[in-house]
């Protein structure tokens, strides 16, 4: 058959077919192997490399920010010196997983999935994905979604009044060029996430002098670059061991700062601006540049490695303006407060686009699959279709840790279906007082610009995201496969 005008040809069979070889991905494929060994699967990657965000992200500085080990995996130690890692040790991390496990050699590049539809007749789900200008169908009996949320091919951009007038360069941080020769040049950067906070004090060491340029504030920490007592375990300890009490530390630690958050945000202010006061001075202003509008946790965190954004400022090489753009200029940024920012370079960190299920669009038996209508099932299982999950982790803890809950849960799943002759396993709410929210609780601009979008979350079990490890770790690896919103066939 022929879709846009581009002939399909068959793939393979495979039992599990994951969409993904980022850190997701490669996490989905290890626990597979290891505990349904049965099993056959196959990875789609839509580029042409392992790593995901690790391997697309190659601005200055690019770092995580989350510590190593909880984002890292659990059954792989984090042995680096680093607690908040660079990117590409990171992206090195991902890969020497993959190639340890033989897991590269069960990877198509190049394929980007667009399409799957699920047939009950034949329990089996055929996946469409574009290779070139071709469209291979690929049959698995089980889809494991491990793209991430966001949209890899651009990131998001405001409109900029005067853009066409500026005549410097224009950079957007997903998209970083090689060959950008900052040093010695003025440059602004648009933004105040985790990227901007990034980016500032890596491009600061070689050009004439960084802005960091927000409409408004954002919650900035500076942690420790090293986790003593992590090197200390690891003296004392084998490195699993060490490792799985490193990893126990840090949930605790995060978990109780959340609460703490919620409960006593303004607690929590007073500790943050002192910590930042501490670092810039008295006759730095505080609260015009580091004093958010908003509760601590009601969007993400930002952590900045031993000061290193304080220590730029400090030197002079850095500098916060806390202003609204008028219009770009030819030389710079004029603000609405009237004041000029001149540049050479200006990198739009605005942030990302995010896009629900790497944008595949979905049938079962026929009737397309609407996500914004869709309960999300432990956070991981849509409502009404079969033998499908995708890895989502938390908002206020690293990535990694709910995904190797999910891909725990997925493999506790199929070897349950495996051991009681079932084919097919899909959730359905049959409790009317379920109330629908949204699946991210995050008053952060790029969540809320694509939040319709996404399936939602109930007002309770089994559809509540709890965004608790603990928890999950009770629900997840240990709880009972059968409940009431579990058919299984």
């Amino acid at each position: 058959m022929e879709h846009d005008g581009r002939a399909e040809r068959g793939g393979i069979a495979v039992d599990v077919l994951i969409v993904g070889a980022g850190l997701s991905g490669i996490g989905a494929a290890h626990h597979l192997q290891e505990k349904c060994p049965g099993r056959t699967y196959a990875i789609l990657e839509a580029r042409d490399a392992i790593g995901g965000t690790w391997d697309l992200f190659r601005y200055p500085g690019v770092r995580s920010d989350s510590d190593m080990y909880t984002l890292g995996y659990s059954f792989r130690p984090w042995t680096n010196a680093k607690s908040i890692a660079d990117g590409p040790d990171i992206l090195d991390y991902v890969r020497e997983t993959a190639k340890d496990g033989d897991i590269e050699r069960h990877i198509r590049f190049g394929h980007r999935v667009v399409r799957a539809e699920w047939s009950s007749a034949e329990c089996l789900w055929t996946v469409s994905a574009e290779y070139g200008s071709e469209v291979v169908a690929y049959t698995c009996n089980f889809l494991f979604m491990c793209s991430g949320y966001y949209d890899y091919r651009a990131g998001y951009t405001p409109e900029f009044a005067g853009r066409e007038r500026f005549g410097g360069t224009i950079v957007h941080p997903q998209h970083w060029p090689e060959d950008l020769d900052y040093a010695g040049k003025r440059v602004v950067v648009i933004g105040s996430g985790a990227t901007a906070v990034t980016l500032v004090p890596a491009m600061a060491e070689t050009a004439e002098h960084v802005t960091m340029l927000q409409r408004s504030p954002s919650y900035v920490m500076s942690v420790p670059n090293r986790d003593k007592t992590a090197d200390r375990l690891r003296r004392l300890f084998p490195a699993k061991a060490a490792y799985a009490v490193s990893r126990w530390k840090n949930v605790s630690i995060a978990t109780f700062f959340f609460q703490i958050s919620r409960r006593r945000p303004e607690l929590v202010k007073k500790f943050i601006r002192k910590g930042v006061a501490a670092q810039l001075g008295p006759d730095f202003d505080v609260d015009k540049h580091f004093k958010p509008s908003y509760n601590p946790w009601d969007q993400r965190m930002c952590l900045v490695p031993r000061g290193d954004l304080f220590k730029a400022i400090r030197s002079g090489k850095a500098s916060v303006v806390t202003d609204h753009i008028d219009t770009f200029t030819e030389t710079g940024i004029a603000l609405q407060s009237g004041a000029k920012l001149d540049a050479d370079i200006i990198v739009t960190a605005t942030g990302l686009d995010l896009i629900p299920m790497g944008g595949l669009a979905a049938t079962v038996d026929g009737e397309p699959v609407d996500l914004p209508k869709s309960l999300a099932y432990k956070g991981m299982m849509l409502s009404g279709v079969p033998n499908a999950a995708f890895a989502m982790g938390y908002t206020n803890a690293s990535w990694t840790l709910k995904c190797d809950l999910t891909c725990e849960y997925v493999c506790r799943l199929l070897n349950h279906m495996d051991e009681h002759g079932y084919r097919k396993a899909v959730a359905a709410n049959i409790d009317p007082a379920v109330t629908p929210m949204p699946i991210i609780d995050f008053s952060s601009g790029y969540v809320q610009r694509a939040v319709d979008k996404f399936p939602q979350q109930g007002s309770h079990r089994p559809w509540r995201l709890y965004q608790n490890y603990a928890l999950d770790i009770v629900t997840l690896k240990f709880g009972g496969l059968d409940d009431k919103a579990m058919v299984f066939t």
